[in-house]
């Protein structure tokens, strides 16, 4: 009988790429890691593990054990999920990532909502953005991620997570006051802040721009939405930012539908696959749609 602890440190080395990053994960020294695994190997009865200058890859008979350790800590997921249900009140704790706006926004509120009706859940979170968060969920770092898609920019959706739509949120243009414009094409000129290069938000905006005909001259680059509208705000640049970023943090701006390309992005909450009917997992998603409902433009479907 295969031991389930062990497959899990497979499938964390799968995850995470070297022994030393599964030991810091878990708490545990690195070779105690490797004993483990060489273990592993002697009940399987083939080598899981081969040498790769300093590090280690895993083998064919390695990555099928993989697949079924996916399967079986799902399947022990929905027991615990089950087993959670069958109780009268929902308690524990629930690791939470958020992107930047909807931190600022629509976590909060549903935390309000989350403590009268809940108090015994305790929720942990963490702004993250979505290409971080993703990972961390599937390597069980995280337990519920608040993510975004672009348009025309889908995120992945790995079979081992379930996805469910909160909002659709408008993109929008925003300018110093005073600003006059008809056309996107009118700010080829104009000085821009935008994302870090890499990013799905950078992409987009960058791709949005040439669609209008211009190379955006990007003189400032930053993540924190609130510094991009600080330099909009004083005169410096130009950004796309989310209606879901309040507006007390864009006064004194010009905020504008995008021109001839009004945008939206979808934002939605993502879980692993077993998790999803946890107690902890429903009253959260919950209280996130009942945040969004009051937060963001439209529905999905809108």
């Amino acid at each position: 009988m295969l031991d389930v602890h062990r497959l899990r440190l497979l499938r964390e080395l799968a995850m995470r790429g070297t022994i030393a990053a599964v030991a810091e994960a878990l708490s545990y020294s690195p070779s105690a890691v490797s004993q483990q695994l060489s273990v592993l190997e002697r009940e399987v009865g083939t080598p899981l593990l081969e040498r790769v200058g300093r590090g280690v890859r895993l083998t064919a008979p390695a990555q099928v054990l993989v697949g079924h350790a996916d399967a079986i800590l799902a399947r022990l997921e929905r027991a615990e999920a089950d087993v959670a249900a069958s109780l009268t009140e929902v308690t524990g704790t629930l690791r939470v990532a958020a992107f930047q706006s909807a931190a600022l926004t629509l976590v909060p509120r549903a935390l309000t909502r989350l403590r009268d009706r809940h108090p015994a859940l305790r929720i942990e979170v963490t702004g993250m953005e979505p290409e971080i968060a993703l990972p961390a969920l599937l390597a069980r770092d995280l337990d519920l991620v608040v993510a975004e898609d672009y348009p025309d920019r889908p995120a992945p959706r790995p079979p081992e997570l379930q996805q469910e739509d909160l909002c659709r949120d408008e993109m929008l243009l925003v300018l110093p006051a005073g600003t006059r414009i008809t056309r996107l094409a009118d700010l080829a000129r104009h000085p821009w802040v935008m994302e870090s290069v890499g990013t799905v938000a950078r992409s987009w905006s960058t791709a949005l721009c040439r669609a209008a005909g211009f190379e955006p001259d990007v003189a400032h680059t930053s993540t924190d939405l609130l510094v991009q509208a600080a330099l909009v705000r004083a005169g410096q640049a130009a950004a796309f930012l989310p209606a879901l970023v309040p507006a007390e943090f864009t006064p004194d701006v010009v905020r504008l539908p995008i021109p001839d390309a009004r945008q939206h992005r979808r934002i939605f909450t993502a879980v692993r696959a077993g998790s999803d009917g946890h107690p902890a997992v429903t009253a959260t998603r919950a209280a996130l749609r009942n945040s969004a409902s009051s937060s963001c433009g439209l529905p999905m479907g809108q």
